[in-house]
C-alpha cells in the first residue's frame, strides 16, 4: 500500500485530506508543521518509507517549501505535492525546482487530489547532485541552449524554464508571433526529464473543430462517417513525452471543456470510445493573444486559463531586444552563407536596429536569408537588406518622427497591403512575415477599430 505524509496546521483541511486519500488506498500519516514532519521521517530513517508527500505552502515556523527542501538534504527523494490558498507564480516556480511534482491550489475538488497523488506517487524522479531539477536519465547531458541571446529579460525566460522543465505541470508560452515560442516549447521538453521521448506538436488553429478533436484524442473505428479505422489521437502518441498546442486560444470552447478534463484527469476520451485512456504527457500550449483578456470577454475558460497557467513563460518581442539583434544577425548570416564568409557593413548593422521588426525573430531571418542570397561581395551593405526591388513601401524619415513602434508597424502593414491591393499573401510575403502573423496583426487592429476605411474586414 503507498503511503502519504499530510502536513498542514488547519485540523480540518488534515483530516479531509486524510479521507480523501485514505479511501484512495493511502496509508495516511499527519504532521501539524514542517518541524514535525522532518521529525516524523527522521524517525523512519530519512525518506522514512514514505511514497508521497502532501503539504501546505504557509505553515507555522518552516514553509511548505522549506519542508521540502530539508527532506532533499536529509536523502529523501518522495515527490512531493504543493497545497496553498496563497499561490504565486514564484511558489510555483519554486516549489518545482526543489523537484515537487505539483502546485495544487485551493479550492481544490477530491477527485483532482486523489488523480493528482496516485500520479505522484507511481513517479519517483532522483534529482540532480547539486540542484533540485531531475535529470532526464542516468548519465543524461544537458542539451545545448537552442534559444541565442544576451537578453536579460529572456535568459530569466529560459532560467523559470530550465527550473520547471521536470515538472508535468501545464506551461503556457505567450509572444507576438515570430517570437519562438515553438522554440521555447521545445527547449522546455529537451531540458527536463522527458527528453528523448515524443515531442508531439498540433496547430489548433489549422484545423476545424470535428477535426481537431480527433486529431486530439482520436477515434474509434465507426465513430462517424470516413472512420474505417481506429485512429490514436496526438496526446498517446505523445504519452511519455510532450504535447504542444499551438495557438491554443483558437480552441472552441466544447474543445477546451475537453482538454480541461484531460489536465485534470490524464485521460482521454476517444471520439466514439466507451472507456477513457490514460495519458502521461506534459502540456505546453502558445498563443500570441492575451488570454486574460480573452477570458474577460468570455471568449476562452477561466478554469481552462488557470489550470494552462501554472507555469506562464511570456517572450519579449524582438523590438525589445536590441542587444540580441547583432547576436541573431550573425547567427543568421553564418548560416545562410552557403559555404562562403559573409560579414555585415556597419551601415548595415544599424540599418538592422533601426527596424521595427513587427515579424519579431522570424522576420529578422527571412531579411538576412534574402541578403545572403543576393549580396554581391562578402560584405553585407545596407543596400542588400534594402527590399525595395521587391516592392516593400519605405515611409520617409520626416513620416517616422513622433510615431510609436507599433504606430509605425501598423502604418507600415496598411500601406504595403495598399500597395498590393489588399492581396495579403503577397503582402506578407513583401513584409517578411507569415500570412498567419498578418491575419493576427489585422484581427487585433479590427478589434480595436483600428482598420483604416474602405479596408476589407476579410479578403
Amino acid at each position: 500500500m503507498r503511503s502519504v505524509l499530510i502536513v498542514d496546521d488547519e485540523p480540518g483541511m488534515r483530516a479531509g485530506i486524510s479521507e480523501v486519500l485514505g479511501r484512495g488506498g493511502f496509508a495516511v500519516e499527519q504532521a501539524s508543521s514542517a518541524e514535525e514532519a522532518l521529525a516524523r521521517l527522521g524517525e523512519r530513517g530519512g525518506q522514512g518509507g514514505m511514497d508521497l508527500l502532501v503539504t501546505d505552502l504557509r505553515l507555522p515556523g518552516m514553509t511548505g517549501l522549506e519542508l521540502i527542501r530539508a527532506a532533499r538534504q536529509a536523502g529523501s527523494q518522495m515527490p512531493a505535492i504543493v497545497i496553498t490558498a496563497h499561490g504565486t507564480v514564484e511558489d510555483a516556480v519554486a516549489a518545482m525546482k526543489l523537484g515537487a511534482f505539483d502546485f495544487l491550489t485551493k479550492p481544490f475538488s477530491p477527485a483532482d487530489l486523489l488523480h493528482l497523488a496516485v500520479r505522484a506517487a507511481g513517479e519517483r524522479v532522483a534529482p540532480e547532485a547539486g540542484s533540485g531539477r531531475a535529470k532526464g536519465g542516468e548519465g543524461a547531458a544537458p542539451r545545448r541552449r537552442p534559444i541565442i541571446t544576451r537578453d536579460p529579460a529572456l535568459q530569466r525566460v529560459l532560467h523559470v524554464a530550465e527550473s520547471v522543465a521536470s515538472s508535468r505541470a501545464p506551461v503556457l508560452v505567450q509572444g507576438e508571433s515570430g517570437t519562438g515560442k515553438e522554440l521555447l516549447a521545445r527547449y522546455v521538453h529537451e531540458s527536463g526529464c522527458r527528453r528523448g521521448k515524443p515531442f508531439v506538436a498540433v496547430n489548433c488553429a489549422a484545423l476545424p473543430r470535428d477535426l481537431l478533436e480527433s486529431e486530439l484524442f482520436g477515434h474509434e473505428r465507426g465513430a462517424f462517417t470516413g472512420a474505417i479505422t481506429r485512429k490514436t489521437g496526438k496526446f498517446e502518441l505523445a504519452s511519455g513525452g510532450t504535447i504542444l498546442l499551438d495557438e491554443i486560444s483558437e480552441m472552441e470552447a466544447g474543445l477546451q471543456a475537453k482538454l480541461l478534463r484531460v489536465l485534470q484527469e490524464y485521460e482521454v476520451d476517444r471520439v466514439g470510445g466507451s472507456t477513457p485512456v490514460p495519458v502521461d504527457v506534459r502540456v505546453v500550449a502558445t498563443t500570441n493573444r492575451r488570454l486574460a483578456e480573452m477570458v474577460d470577454r468570455g471568449r476562452f475558460r477561466e478554469d481552462l486559463y488557470y489550470r494552462l497557467t501554472v507555469i506562464p513563460l511570456v517572450l519579449p518581442p524582438l523590438r525589445e531586444r536590441p542587444a540580441d539583434i547583432d547576436l541573431l544577425a550573425d547567427h543568421f548570416l553564418d548560416r545562410f552563407s552557403a559555404g562562403r564568409t559573409l560579414r555585415l557593413a556597419p551601415e548595415a548593422r544599424e540599418a538592422l536596429k533601426a527596424r521595427p521588426w513587427p515579424g519579431n525573430v522570424r522576420e529578422l531571418e527571412n531579411t538576412l536569408e534574402r541578403a545572403a542570397l543576393l549580396a554581391r561581395s562578402e560584405v553585407v551593405t545596407a543596400g542588400d537588406l534594402d527590399d525595395r526591388d521587391a516592392g516593400v513601401p519605405r515611409l520617409a524619415l520626416g513620416d517616422l518622427a513622433g510615431l510609436t513602434v507599433r504606430e509605425m508597424e501598423r502604418r507600415l502593414i496598411f500601406d504595403t497591403l495598399k500597395r498590393t491591393q489588399n492581396n495579403r499573401t503577397q503582402a506578407a510575403r513583401l513584409l517578411g512575415i507569415s500570412i498567419r502573423t498578418l491575419r493576427n496583426k489585422l484581427a487585433e487592429y479590427r478589434q480595436r477599430g483600428e482598420l483604416p476605411a474602405g479596408m476589407p474586414a476579410e479578403s
